[in-house]
């Protein structure tokens, strides 16, 4: 399968157009005690968009961006863009890093240089309808992905076994690896987790548990709800509005991030900005939201619990509800489990030396 040679560098139009809708853009109203009690924080926007249209630098970021090689395949039809880098030969297995919605590759661009010092050979793919991969003809699911990860992992690259981590979708990516495709997949490590699935006699800690995730569906998933039934209306109102882009996102991350309510504790404006900047140039905002779309009418497999060995990192900041380790292991073969101190939802991002040590230590102990 032919592998190209990538590197970002956006057209000057395109990055024009974006800097020409955020000059002209008009920032909303709130109610007199709004801040964020009723979403995005209108003050906040304003600001976070004026810094965007008068300092943020696109090519000062692209450059970090392009630091690791990276490269292009048509896997099955869809055009895979992703990070290479080759570790030493004591780490003969390597590691395939898998994000998550609305994150992108711009969450692992701290936690490479820590793997990648460790000796690991990383492969760290933007998903398909993400970043600069191309997007598929329809919505496609999790368990879709990971077939695709597999032909990536084994007829692109060549490797006959390998390691998967994973948080937000990613995760599900990478459970779905070690269901589906327990053959090759060696081992998962997982910043993100759930119960195994309800079902007709369910004990008391379980029903409790899924009562909780009804209740957090309840008060923090309206956007789960409208992605996965009607993408469309919010992708084309959203596809070429940076700032309806940003407000969408931007409540995301300082809600489910180790925040304390201050996004900027964990997320400075560039790493926020870079991370929106990759849907906006790559025109892929519309089709990110299809995966959701796909998840929900997917085969599950979720009945079946992981085999392979399972690493999890609970961070402590994870606004999803977790279940205890003994509901996690009915799904999961835990041979690891590691209480953070401090992180949330976009741990790598968060806590990049925390999560790398752990990650190396799970997969260098197998």
């Amino acid at each position: 399968m032919l592998i190209e040679r990538f590197r970002l560098n956006i057209h000057d139009a395109c990055l024009a157009a974006i800097q020409s809708r955020l000059t002209t853009a008009r920032i909303g109203y709130a109610p007199d005690d709004g801040g964020w009690t009723f979403g995005t924080d209108a003050t906040y926007l304003r600001e976070f968009v004026d810094y965007w249209r008068d300092t943020y630098d696109w090519r000062a970021q692209e450059k970090k961006l392009n630091q690791w090689p990276q490269y292009r395949a048509k896997v099955d039809g869809v055009d895979i863009h992703f990070y290479h880098i080759v570790g030493d030969a004591a780490h003969s297995v390597p590691i395939l890093l898998t994000h998550g919605w609305p994150g992108s590759i711009v969450e692992f661009q701290d936690v490479i240089p820590l793997l990648a010092e460790a000796g690991f050979t990383l492969v760290v793919p933007s998903l398909p309808g993400f970043g600069w991969s191309g997007r598929p003809v329809r919505p496609i699911g999790a368990r879709e992905v990971a077939r695709l990860w597999r032909v990536l992992m084994q007829d692109c690259l060549g490797y006959k076994s390998f390691f998967a981590q994973g948080g937000d979708y990613g995760s599900i990516i990478s459970a779905r690896l070690g269901i589906d495709h327990a053959d090759i997949v060696k081992a998962i490590h997982l910043n993100f987790f759930q119960a195994p699935p309800a079902g007709a006699g369910s004990d008391a800690e379980l029903a409790d548990y899924w009562s909780a995730v009804g209740r957090f569906m309840e008060s923090e998933g309206s956007y789960i709800h409208q992605q996965r039934t009607k993408p469309q209306t919010l992708g084309l109102a959203m596809h070429d509005n940076p700032v309806g882009w940003a407000s969408w996102v931007i409540e995301k991350f300082r809600a489910w991030g180790d925040t304390g309510g201050e996004i900027e504790r964990r997320f400075s404006k560039d790493q926020l900005i870079t991370n929106l900047m990759t849907y906006l140039a790559s025109d892929n905002v519309i089709s990110s939201m299809w995966m959701y779309y796909a998840g929900i009418r997917e085969e599950s497999s979720a009945e079946r619990p992981v085999p392979i060995p399972t690493a999890i990192a609970r961070f402590p900041g994870e606004i999803y509800p977790f279940p205890s380790r003994a509901l996690a292991e009915r799904q999961y073969n835990i041979l690891r489990w590691t209480e953070m101190p401090s992180g949330g939802h976009f741990a790598a991002m968060e806590e990049p030396t925390l999560f790398a040590k752990d990650v190396i230590e799970f997969f260098e102990g197998l």
